[in-house]
């Protein structure tokens, strides 16, 4: 091991050490060193996280590993006492149910409820090297019945509310040039600012659809009008990674809150 590396070890832990004492120190309640040894492990964990930023190094590594495995952890965790806990033994036996403590549930087709038993452990057959075709029959059902499940549910929330929401009418409310120009304002829910979105929508969505129709060639007003769709799908693009950085931007800003707050209580 560098001589390098020992004493950047060495001056973390003893800046652990000190944070710890002194949370524990100046920290109210019933367990003050334990509370203090939470908010100096959360800090510096936040902080091994944003050593990545410098360069790769094993304090990141140590934090990632540590995340992802926790992560799995609880996810089993949770599956196991919400779905077979909750779900499935109460349903298979009255004894095995009082000993989980939860209630048995009587039913007449509760047999059913040993085929996921038999796929599951179908599926853990993968960790043998002789039986490892045999989990290619659970996990075949499970991503073809995902992949059904899915499939209709996008082609209802996506699909179809996409086309819904396109079928728009350009001339809302009309009544006529007179009480248009009469009720002109300026308002999210005025006529001419609906009439101008749903205009927007219109055009951007034909303008969309025809840069991807590549049977015809994109010159004239068909190529101006693919333009517009290169255009249209660059600034639904940019909102959609601006949203998303801002996410992202959010929990940066809840982690530096975190570090100034409640760890070094600068701030209040």
């Amino acid at each position: 091991m560098k001589k390098t590396t020992i004493i950047t070890f060495a001056v973390i832990s003893a800046l652990f050490l000190v944070s710890w004492i002194a949370k524990g120190m100046f920290t109210e309640g019933s367990s003050p060193f334990l509370d203090g040894f939470l908010v100096t492990l959360a800090a510096f964990l936040t902080l091994a996280i944003m050593s990545f930023l410098y360069k790769d190094n094993p304090y990141y590594k140590f934090a990632e590993h540590l995340f992802v495995g926790v992560s799995a952890a609880y996810a089993m965790c949770l599956g196991f006492w919400s779905t077979i806990v909750g779900n499935l033994i109460p349903r298979l036996s009255s004894g095995i149910s009082e000993f989980f403590k939860v209630s048995y549930i009587e039913g007449d087709y509760n047999f059913i409820y040993f085929i996921p038993i038999i796929f599951g452990i179908l599926l853990l057959m993968r960790l043998s090297p002789r039986g490892g075709w045999l989990s290619r029959w659970p996990l075949a059902f499970i991503v073809g019945t995902t992949a059904g499940l899915n499939f209709v549910r996008y082609l209802r929330s996506d699909f179809i509310n996409q086309v819904s929401s396109t079928i728009v009418p350009l001339m809302i409310d009309w009544q006529g040039f007179g009480h248009f120009f009469s009720n002109l304002n300026f308002s999210a829910t005025g006529q001419l600012v609906m009439m101008f979105s749903n205009l927007v929508i219109f055009i951007g969505v034909t303008c969309g659809i025809i840069y991807f129709y590549f049977s015809k060639e994109h010159t004239g007003w068909f190529g101006r009008a693919s333009k517009i769709g290169i255009w249209i799908l660059m600034i639904t693009f940019g909102a959609s990674f601006g949203y998303t950085v801002m996410g992202r931007i959010s929990l940066l800003v809840g982690r530096i809150t975190f570090l100034f707050r409640d760890w070094l209580e600068i701030i209040s």
